[in-house]
């Protein structure tokens, strides 16, 4: 059965209607409806979103895991191969300036012929102060030729095989080193210790010395050459019942410190030990 209401009325009411709602709603007639529909509304997304993203991450995270765990264990070994770079670098720019400052002292000393060696260990015992080089008789390093640095005497080649010799440093109990003050030229012996310090004997007692003196060798005796530095007065022990005086010696090397030394090969030491003995008739 077909309306009788014809359809420009139809068409009017619709309109009608339609404007009554757009005037309702611009008059706010319909603002508790729309923001309850609108609280709703986002208070299901928002409860649809949190447990998508906590069902997204409880299948994610243990890839996450592993894949973090692989990348922190890739930039550990790249952190350690940077730190090894690193201190190989710093070795090679000490070496290279305690070679550039070895050089200087060789070309400020030509009197004498050098040979540059690497310290490759130390004597284990807590009684010797002997350290090892890298060089040899296949190098001319004959046993007794001196050992000194930039900053002044080391000690001398006690042993030697093909590829390395044995350095008795100063600072030895059994070293014994004549040496003198370079301002008032006073004789004395340098002697080491089981404890690496040095200390002066034989100093006549009534030389005059003070704190501060620069000790040199004297070149008595024929096991070193003259005036190579070995450090300076620090205390001095004077008493008149003593026939001699006694001196502490602050030496000018660093002996456990030693990297590179110098072996002077044109040294040619003199034994006179025979002719200390008793005169014949």
């Amino acid at each position: 059965m077909k309306s009788n209401i014809p359809r420009s009325l139809q068409t009017s009411v619709i309109v009608l209607v339609a404007v009554g709602l757009v005037a309702l709603t611009l008059g706010g007639y319909f603002s508790p409806v729309t923001n309850w529909f609108t609280h709703i509304t986002v208070n299901a997304q928002t409860w649809i979103s949190s447990r998508y993203l906590a069902i997204t991450d409880f299948l994610t995270v243990p890839r996450d895991v592993v894949s973090l765990r692989k990348s922190n264990a890739g930039l550990e070994a790249e952190v350690a191969n940077l730190q090894k770079q690193v201190i190989d670098l710093r070795q090679q720019v000490t070496e290279t300036n305690i070679l550039s400052t070895l050089v200087d002292f060789a070309r400020a000393n030509p009197e004498f012929s050098y040979k540059a060696a690497a310290v490759i260990g130390r004597d284990a015992s807590p009684f010797l102060s002997y350290v090892f080089i890298n060089v040899g008789s296949n190098q001319g390093i004959l046993p007794g030729m001196p050992v000194v640095t930039d900053k002044g005497l080391v000690g001398r080649v006690d042993a030697v095989i093909s590829e390395a010799a044995r350095i008795q440093l100063v600072t030895d109990s059994a070293s014994a080193v004549n040496v003198q003050m370079q301002t008032t030229n006073t004789e004395a012996m340098l002697v080491g210790s089981l404890t690496g310090d040095l200390s002066l004997e034989m100093i006549p007692q009534d030389a005059t010395i003070q704190i501060g003196d620069v000790v040199l060798t004297s070149g008595l005796g024929g096991d070193y050459p003259a005036n190579i530095l070995v450090g300076q007065i620090v205390t001095i022990r004077r008493q008149q019942s003593d026939l001699f005086q006694q001196a502490a010696v602050q030496p000018n090397v660093d002996y456990n410190r030693l990297q590179l030394v110098l072996v002077i090969t044109n040294f040619k030491p003199v034994n006179i030990s025979p002719l200390k003995g008793t005169p014949g008739p």
